[in-house]
């Protein structure tokens, strides 16, 4: 299965490249929860303001899903970087 975040920015952040390492990296570390197999992480490479930021990727097995929504990783995602979205699409597909 193919679990998709697709994130914008608030108009308040303004550095945003700034934070696309420390991202990647907090998502990456799911690689190592069981049934999920890849995370990828694609900034956007127009910036206007009716675009979206980024986007990540997880592909990984149906039950891996509640694994990852329960773990820090999840949780560290939405505490620290919660503030700072104005938008976020959520979108699973096989």
């Amino acid at each position: 299965m193919k679990h998709y975040i697709i994130v914008k920015f608030s108009e308040t952040v303004k550095e945003k490249e700034a934070l696309y390492p420390e991202i990647e990296v907090l998502f990456k570390k799911a690689e190592k929860i069981e049934g999920i197999h890849q995370v990828s992480f694609y900034p956007s490479v127009i910036d206007l303001p009716n675009r979206y930021d980024f986007m990540i990727l997880i592909e990984l097995e149906r039950e891996a899903l509640a694994v990852f929504d329960a773990s820090d990783i999840h949780r560290d995602w939405k505490a620290k970087y919660g503030s700072l979205l104005t938008a976020k699409t959520i979108f699973d597909c096989c």
